[in-house]
């Protein structure tokens, strides 16, 4: 065999071993990308579901509150209008980028909701009919423990949106991802007033 038949031969080697090399790069750097967005979309559909859980009992919680003191109706209507707030704020977790804006007034509707039925809470304290009611003591067993899976849930969808967008900063994947356009995406900045769930404990 000549040698520049071998030479050949070797550089077509090179070529399809790097050819080779890049399509596997670039095909499991892209499949762990859609993997990661993937978690991304699913820890903020869980987000929602718990808040989604919260405004369901909201409902039952002011007709409860209402039938022991239904003069406090400036802030049974607080709660209500502000649950309303809430609930029309939506995003579809498959477009949590497309408007960062609309992700600060979800934070900020869940946070005067927050505000709102911490407002109730106190209000609660001067009827002790009220917290000793079984209906009561029940809504607000729930609404303690949606409020504990709210913060669960915020914080795994922060986790997984940092482990998403340092993923999308590293070389090579940052290439391949302006190539298919992967952009990072936004941390759930909860409101001030949501940083700590109502306080529902009347036990003393």
């Amino acid at each position: 065999m000549k040698k520049g038949t071998k030479i050949g031969l070797i550089l077509l080697g090179i070529f399809i071993l790097f050819v080779f090399i890049t399509y596997r790069t670039l095909v499991g750097t892209y499949n762990e990308l859609v993997r990661m967005e993937e978690e991304v979309k699913n820890a903020w559909a869980q987000v929602q579901n718990q808040y989604q859980r919260r405004a369901d009992l909201i409902p039952n919680l002011v007709e409860t509150v209402k039938g022991y003191a239904a003069h406090e109706r400036e802030t049974l209507e607080a709660v209500i209008n502000a649950r309303a707030r809430a609930t029309q704020v939506q995003i579809d977790p498959a477009r949590l980028l497309e408007n960062p804006q609309l992700m600060q007034q979800f934070a900020q509707a869940q946070g005067q909701l927050s505000s709102a039925l911490s407002r109730l809470m106190v209000v609660i304290e001067r009827y002790p009919d009220l917290k000793a009611n079984q209906n009561f003591i029940a809504l607000q067993t729930q609404l303690e423990g949606t409020e504990n899976r709210i913060a669960v849930e915020r914080r795994r969808f922060n986790e997984a949106v940092r482990n998403y967008n340092q993923k999308l900063r590293q070389f090579p994947t940052v290439l391949i991802a302006n190539m298919f356009g992967f952009r990072e995406k936004a941390y759930f900045e909860a409101a001030a007033e949501a940083q700590q769930a109502p306080k529902v404990d009347f036990s003393q």
